[in-house]
């Protein structure tokens, strides 16, 4: 039998459990943050939304435990959000198991007694239940339980994650010029002098640097976290880049020089648009290719409704877009990497733009074979 977690170890385990799941999905995360003499247990941001979160702990998904431990984290994170400023609060309470029958009677509460308080339910069987503005995406039902072998101690950690992107990245940055690629340059001796660097938690680091050795990809020999195997490396990244993307083709409501129209869109939603594909290589000084829309990369596709992007309106099929808006499928690589150019744009980095057009039908393979000649070729074939 399995000893059973001291209170202490629950909590911070559930800590970074909430941590990693809204990390994974393109949220910053700040641990442990301070406002005055509260500690909160995480602040987390993705562009203007912002969460003070408290967490609760329990080993038993009850019901007549889970709803009143509920109702107190409710109260700390009004507080803390306020303490927080520009934050909403976002109560959450991680149980060992739980069920799709406690997550309704979860809901059933909230929206009787706190209907405008985000909360979260989350598991270790993998049950995620969460009820606030832009927060449903984390959802998920629970694993079926396997009733045969045993799990293994330690899963492999996908290097190719979204924020495990933009660690390659930063690891790579001293040998890329800083107007393609937006990334800290320094030479690491430790994890933690790395995860500062980054800023990422030094767990996620952690977990990433022990994958990246465990498959081969660092020199045992070095005093610092140098990359080898690197064509192998690029390779695979390049493959697990090899996903569709949602998109929009769009085109401006009010008809105007369209260039000049997409810098003060991307002026307007700094840090939730960049430049993207051909366009953004074109303004990397890199392009090759014409004739294909701009691409904006976005966290997320814009509704309808949605009044930040009321400049546009959906492109007919048998229009020709002004633009196309792609949502991101690592936005936390994509656009901690991308460059902020003088004269406003905000420009996808080389090694996103590398990824992404090489599988673009219209040249892309072109494209992306110049990029790799200019500029990663020396940086990849170095790296023995």
């Amino acid at each position: 039998m399995r000893p059973s977690e001291s209170p202490q170890s629950r909590s911070q385990n559930a800590e970074a459990l909430v941590a990693n799941l809204f990390e994974a999905n393109g949220w910053d995360v700040d641990r442990s943050p301070k406002y005055g003499n509260r500690r909160l247990d995480l602040l987390v941001r993705r562009g203007p939304q912002r969460f003070a979160v408290e967490i609760k702990a329990l080993a038993e998904g009850r019901a007549d435990r889970v709803i009143p431990l509920l109702s107190q984290a409710i109260l700390q994170a009004q507080a803390n959000a306020l303490d927080a400023g520009n934050a909403q609060p976002l109560a959450v309470i991680s149980v060992e198991n739980a069920s799709q029958s406690l997550s309704k009677q979860v809901g059933s509460f909230v929206e009787q007694y706190a209907p405008n308080v985000a909360v979260g339910l989350v598991s270790k069987n993998g049950l995620r239940y969460f009820r606030g503005a832009g927060l449903e995406e984390l959802n998920a039902a629970p694993e079926e339980p396997r009733w045969y072998g045993s799990a293994p101690s330690n899963q492999p950690v996908n290097i190719f994650s979204d924020l495990n992107q933009w660690m390659l990245k930063v690891l790579l940055a001293p040998n890329i010029p800083d107007h393609l690629l937006h990334a800290p340059r320094q030479r690491y001796q430790s994890g933690s002098e790395f995860a500062e660097a980054a800023k990422v938690s030094p767990m996620s680091a952690s977990r990433f640097l022990q994958q990246l050795r465990s498959e081969g990809y660092l020199d045992d020999s070095s005093r610092y976290l140098v990359l080898v195997r690197r064509q192998d490396l690029f390779r695979r990244w390049r493959s697990a880049a090899m996903r569709p993307s949602p998109e929009l083709p769009m085109k401006f409501l009010i008809r105007g020089p369209v260039e000049q129209q997409i810098e003060s869109l991307l002026v307007k939603h700094e840090g939730e648009a960049c430049l993207g594909l051909f366009a953004a290589a074109d303004a990397l000084r890199l392009g090759h290719v014409s004739g294909v829309p701009p691409y904006i990369y976005v966290p997320k596709l814009p509704r309808p409704d949605d009044k930040k992007w009321r400049a546009l309106v959906a492109a007919s099929p048998s229009e020709k877009p002004d633009l196309i808006v792609r949502q991101a499928l690592s936005p936390k690589s994509a656009f901690r990497g991308a460059v902020h150019q003088e004269d406003g744009l905000i420009v996808s980095d080389v090694i996103q733009v590398w990824l992404d057009v090489a599988n673009h039908p219209s040249r892309g393979e072109e494209q992306a074979e110049l990029i790799y000649q200019k500029v990663l070729r020396p940086i990849i074939e170095n790296g023995y």
